[in-house]
């Protein structure tokens, strides 16, 4: 690999890392900064296999409390059915990511206008449900009713856009159906494991052909 390579991948990794837990659109700013440094990865497979090193810091701060439910799961309702919500909520994003993956990665993924839109589309939603005076009713992503899950599923779906962020979309559709802050930030978290792990995984099925 060239040196100039390594410095760039380099460069978007430390962009992966900065921007990955806040919600700004890790790919949308990984995208937009190969754009600039010229910086090209077969089927763009780069931009979302990075993403292994978030997967594995969220796993590491959630390890005790992973291995706790995964013990409970057996024996305890609330577990089932916090994991079983976490699923739920994941299919959509899931479904729609797969059948649309060649779209997305062949058009817009390819599209830096589109994705700076998206950028500021996101931040001033953003600072508009901040400014709401939203009453939270659901305090507890154990006890989220089996509906609720879903619908911030859906939300998850915004994320496919490049540009729109994926704990941004979840956190204020969460919000905007009544889940406080805490809430909101914990279960996005939480859906964070099985989406960049499938897409993760799901990328790399789809280019093990053309990488070397």
């Amino acid at each position: 690999m060239e040196s100039q390579t390594i410095v760039e991948a380099l460069l978007l990794g430390l962009i992966e890392g900065l921007t990955e837990f806040i919600p700004v659109s890790s790919t949308g700013h990984i995208l937009l900064a190969g754009h600039f440094l010229g910086f090209h990865s077969t089927g763009k497979a780069f931009e979302i296999l990075i993403q292994l090193g978030a997967i594995l810091a969220i796993l590491s701060v959630y390890f005790r409390r992973l291995w706790k439910m995964l013990l409970d799961l057996p024996r305890d309702r609330l577990t089932r059915h916090f994991v079983i919500g976490i699923l739920i909520a994941f299919l959509p994003a899931a479904v729609i990511g797969a059948l649309a993956h060649d779209f997305i990665k062949t058009f817009l993924f390819e599209s830096p206008r589109l994705i700076c839109i998206m950028l500021i589309i996101g931040g001033v939603v953003l600072l508009a449900v901040d400014r709401m005076n939203l009453k939270p009713v659901y305090r507890d992503v154990e006890r989220f009713p089996t509906r609720l899950y879903l619908q911030i599923g859906l939300f998850q779906c915004l994320s496919l856009i490049p540009g729109t962020s994926r704990s941004g979309s979840t956190i204020v559709g969460a919000l905007l159906l009544g889940v406080d802050k805490r809430a909101a930030a914990e279960f996005s978290f939480f859906l964070a494991m099985p989406t960049m792990v499938g897409a993760f995984a799901f990328d790399l099925f789809k280019n093990r052909n053309v990488l070397t």
